[in-house]
């Protein structure tokens, strides 16, 4: 059973899944350069995916792509930058990535019957409105009202009506029944969701950002269009900053010299719904434990092959399966790999089978020359140990016996790093 926080209902529930899922996610805003708080969420919908998939749930993915009013030409450079991203981070891609400035026909499509139903109006100037009044479900997913930080217009009914159309002319203007113009920028997720995905989807993902008001006008428009419930479960990912500001793009960790995978794990340590602040110092210790635990697995594969640890394994899923509890997961894989009762050859097992959810690459140094020289792992292991005991005499000489073999070792909140 796989639990996640439903946005809309405000608890933990079950994901139902059948043999298949259906997941939409909304993707980047290409007017600006894509930066590490974005992936978050692109994370959030992957490990939805890898946890479901392990249980044999067939996930059909769709993120679409926001790119009205930028040239073509940056607006597909950019997607590509931001698919380049989350590939780096292993985030496997969806199966539908749809622009919504190539996408007239479905967007069109969905304002004309929003208009047949009643749930929307044409101004004298060709422009179209939703009608929030004729949606009385309206802020049921964000606790947000209908006329929140609405702007004043005349040719509104009501404050709170959004643009479903917006009249334009020259060369990136679409013609509509009602006259030229350009999709108002919440239209797009709801016609390339029902459009890719169809009429029932089972989770929705995206930033917590964008929950007011760009995911409730989302809801009101599908679910009018519909008419019934469309999303059975939403998933917000909690806001990120770095030192108090705005994220760096990963380009700018990369040539630091950190692993991108460092962002992963990063995020795993921090619940996914939960804000997170991040530092050059939290990056770099994330970057010390993905390396140490791909050196550990390098030279557990050495070792006698042994059956997996299976009550660790089962209690690091039990933790994904509850509300993606990434935190808990990684502090079983720590005592696992601190257990010194567990054969070499178990924790190996044990550590591949937890990467195909983790994500992180922890195979990717076996075969390669040795990193740590012999002994030096097992050293590591038993000063840790003694950290956690609160032998620092004991963790003193084990550091000492670790720098004549050319291991120099420091502390960090994650754990020892070392090179």
């Amino acid at each position: 059973m796989v639990r996640i926080h439903n946005t809309r209902s405000g608890r933990i529930e079950e994901i139902a899944a059948g043999q298949a899922l259906r997941m939409y996610a909304c993707g980047p805003d290409v007017r600006l350069r894509a930066h590490v708080g974005d992936l978050r969420a692109s994370v959030l919908s992957d490990l939805i995916r890898r946890l479901l998939e392990r249980r044999r749930v067939r996930v059909v993915a769709c993120q679409g792509v926001s790119d009205l009013g930028v040239p073509p030409e940056l607006a597909r450079e950019r997607a590509e930058a931001f698919a380049a991203d989350a590939a780096a981070l292993n985030v496997r891609p969806p199966e539908y990535a749809p622009r919504v400035g190539e996408s007239a026909e479905p967007v069109i499509g969905l304002i004309a019957a929003l208009l047949e139903k009643g749930h929307a109006y044409a101004a004298a100037d060709g422009s179209v409105f939703f009608d929030v009044r004729a949606f009385p479900a309206y802020g049921e997913l964000s606790g947000g009202k209908p006329d929140q930080h609405a702007l004043a217009d005349e040719r509104k009914r009501f404050p709170g009506d959004w643009a479903l159309w917006e009249p334009a002319g020259g060369e990136a203007a679409w013609q509509a029944p009602w006259g030229r113009g350009l999709p108002g920028p919440h239209v797009g997720c709801s016609a390339l969701s029902l459009r890719f995905l169809g009429a029932r989807i089972d989770v929705h993902t995206g930033g917590g950002d964008l929950l007011f008001p760009h995911h409730e006008n989302v809801r009101a428009q599908s679910d009018a269009a519909a008419g019934h419930e469309v999303t059975r479960h939403w998933a917000h990912a909690g806001p990120v900053l770095f030192g108090g500001s705005a994220s760096p793009p990963l380009s700018e960790v990369t040539e630091a010299g950190l692993d991108p995978l460092a962002v992963r794990m990063a995020f795993l340590q921090r619940r996914y719904r939960e804000p997170l602040d991040l530092t050059w110092d939290a990056l770099r210790a994330a970057d010390g434990l993905v390396r140490r635990w791909r050196a550990r697995v390098a030279e557990w594969s050495e070792s006698v092959s042994a059956p997996m640890a299976t009550a660790y394994a089962e209690r690091a899923e039990s933790a994904f399966a509850d509300d993606l509890d990434t935190p808990a997961a990684l502090r079983v894989l720590r005592e696992l790999e601190l257990d010194a009762s567990v054969a070499p050859g178990a924790k190996f097992e044990t550590f591949l089978h937890l990467d195909s959810l983790l994500g992180l690459d922890l195979s990717s140094d076996i075969g390669k020359p040795h990193v740590l020289p012999p002994g030096a792992g097992e050293l590591l292991a038993a000063r840790e140990r003694a950290k956690e005991a609160g032998d620092a005499a004991a963790a003193d000489r084990l550091g000492a016996e670790l720098a004549d073999l050319g291991v120099r070792v420091t502390d960090a909140p994650e754990g020892q790093i070392w090179t």
